[in-house]
């Protein structure tokens, strides 16, 4: 079991939640920077987002002043009643419970303007970032997916694009609404007391003393846990899916004990971590609590010898308790900007890829007819490693070529070079005369139909994927290419016919079905060279006989060319070209290759015997 896999590596519960492991940035300012020019357009749009958030934080700074007023005015009330007889200033309070009312209002309203604006805007930075990564795959060269896991790359549109989203719509309002706040209610305290202030400010220092403490014996166990919890989730992921192996192989007993060895080393260091950090919150608390008692304490001292309300007591320490919400979230505010920032970072860095070069149509490939000339190609994937050595060889309109050869020979190179998936190093290769250099890709490619040993079908009804082949097709047009691929009949029998969709979990299309659907998307395209890569060596004998049935009537009158793996499928081609270590050690017909008793003699016999046996 590989112990490579990690987690996400930021916290997403608990009490340390936001105040975990965070993975930071190469380069902050400079993909900060890039992220603000996906804003721009939008600026006026974050002055208007600002002002609304500022105007709603402000509004509902102010409230617990007003309500503090009315408070004061209904205890002069009830001190008068019983000392001067008069009642309470009802006109007055309703005044100030009007104005309360008002307040909060404007403050949700603007609330929400600004929440909506800021969604918005979010939400388009997001659609413009995955459409400039979608136009970015299909602009980059193979070579670059050559290192890169699929999942890699799907991580970009995904995850990362989405904590860029959530960051946007949520952050940013907290970042506005958290200084505000710390700003507004330091300076609200002030106008009530400043020696109450200064009283409840002291707390702030012996809070972050004990957070910092908290954090710093507890990072240790949260990196723990998160390299245990990739252990965990890494060795189920390999039991579940080969779990038929492990049966077969007896090995539940060894399973069940290295999980529980990794789920063992999980539970300790997720006890220690959450234990730890639990801490913090009732510390905090006392703390924050041991302030308030001071405040209540203080401010009854103040109410009796500086006349202070108890308004103005009341609204203080609302104040206190309001204090500390800002302060955390600035500090989860601060991990969560550098996490996407982070994730920023990833996507520009795939965005700022090598791209292939940009191509003009400069030559007419309307007409070609299937004549294909390698003259010494020669081809590496890494500078210095040739795999291809001075290939040569020409093929005229309408033969059928083989090419075989052992694993890691280069038949497959041959054909990803044939279609420009990668340029060649040296020596050229010519299409009915034409330098393919001198051919867009879109153009090499429009000459060419595949059809390959993995039958790739998306998702969609039958229709659509056969369509696939030529989008501008008839109904008319897909039902004859599916006779010609010996699918049409099957294709009936289905409950929906061509409407059945197709998705991963399809049980009603076998493999070998799906490769007669490859075979007629092949024939709709019509194409006048064709490449094929035998796919029959995993299907029942019927429907491997249609498919061989399909694949001769496909390239009836097209330049073909078959990767073969089982040399008895080929015996009929008009020439095989033998390849061994990147180069052609043979070329002719299947019975001047088993005469000369060479290489593919040597290759024909040894499949032949282990048929036999």
């Amino acid at each position: 079991m590989s112990e490579k896999r990690k987690q996400n590596p930021s916290m997403g519960h608990g009490p340390m939640r936001g105040m975990g492991l965070v993975e930071k940035p190469k380069d902050f300012k400079g993909t900060l920077k890039k992220l603000l020019s996906y804003v721009k357009p939008y600026q006026l749009a974050f002055v208007f987002i600002l002002l609304f958030a500022i105007i709603s934080t402000v509004l509902n700074i102010i409230a617990p002043k007003i309500m503090g007023n009315a408070t004061t005015e209904v205890v002069k009330g009830l001190i008068a009643k019983y000392t001067t007889q008069q009642p309470v200033d009802f006109t007055n309070l309703k005044h100030i419970l009007t104005t309360l009312i008002f307040i909060y209002v404007c403050a949700t309203l603007f609330s929400y303007i600004q929440g909506w604006l800021l969604s918005s805007i979010s939400q388009k930075i997001t659609y413009q970032l995955r459409k400039d990564i979608s136009l970015k795959i299909n602009r980059l060269p193979l070579r670059y997916y050559d290192g890169q896991t699929h999942g890699e790359v799907l991580s970009r549109v995904t995850n990362d694009v989405d904590t860029i989203s959530q960051s946007l719509t949520q952050s940013l309002q907290q970042v506005v609404t958290s200084v505000i706040s710390v700003i507004g209610i330091i300076i609200m305290m002030f106008t009530i007391s400043w020696k109450l202030t200064i009283m409840a400010l002291l707390v702030i220092p012996a809070s972050a003393v004990v957070a910092t403490t908290v954090v710093k014996h507890s990072q240790k166990y949260f990196q723990k846990q998160q390299t245990t919890l990739g252990n965990v989730n890494g060795h189920i992921e390999e039991m579940y899916g080969g779990h038929i192996i492990v049966k077969a192989f007896n090995g539940e007993d060894d399973s069940k004990a290295l999980f529980a060895k990794y789920n063992q080393a999980l539970y300790e260091s997720a006890y220690k971590s959450q234990f730890i950090s639990g801490i913090m919150m009732p510390l905090t608390q006392l703390i924050g609590n041991i302030g308030y008692v001071g405040v209540c304490v203080f401010g009854g001292y103040l109410a009796i010898h500086d006349g202070l309300t108890i308004g103005d007591i009341q609204a203080f320490i609302q104040y206190v308790r309001n204090f500390n919400q800002p302060i955390t979230q600035t500090a989860q505010i601060a991990n969560i900007l550098q996490s996407t920032v982070a994730a920023a970072e990833r996507v520009f860095t795939f965005l700022e890829q090598e791209e292939e070069s940009k191509e003009i149509e400069t030559v007419d490939a309307s007409n070609i007819q299937g004549e294909v000339v390698f003259e010494n190609v020669g081809f590496g994937y890494e500078e210095g490693k040739q795999i291809i050595h001075n290939f040569s060889a020409m093929i005229k309109p309408g033969q059928q070529v083989a090419i075989v050869g052992p694993t890691g020979a280069g038949k497959t190179t041959i054909v990803k070079l044939l279609m420009r998936f990668y340029d060649i190093n040296q020596g050229s290769i010519y299409i009915d005369g034409i330098n393919t250099k001198d051919l867009t890709r879109q153009q090499v490619r429009d000459c060419f139909g595949m059809v390959l040993q993995d039958a790739w079908l998306h998702e969609g009804n039958i229709m659509e994927n056969i369509r696939y082949g030529n989008l501008e097709a008839s109904d008319a047009d897909v039902i004859q290419a599916a006779k010609n691929a010996y699918v049409h009949h099957f294709i009936r029998t289905l409950e929906d016919g061509y409407q059945t969709n197709i998705n991963e979990e399809s049980t009603n299309i076998s493999q070998g079905q799906k490769q007669l659907l490859t075979i007629a998307r092949a024939f709709l395209k019509n194409p006048k060279i064709l490449i094929l890569d035998e796919a029959t060596s995993s299907v029942d004998t019927r429907t491997e006989v249609l498919i061989q049935k399909g694949m001769e009537n496909l390239m009836k009158g097209r330049t073909s060319f078959v990767i073969a793996h089982r040399l008895s499928t080929i015996k009929n081609a008009d020439l095989i070209l033998v390849m061994n270590h990147g180069d052609i050690v043979e070329v002719g017909n299947h019975e001047e290759l088993l005469a000369k008793n060479g290489f593919y003699a040597n290759l024909y016999n040894a499949q032949f015997d282990e048929a036999m046996a």
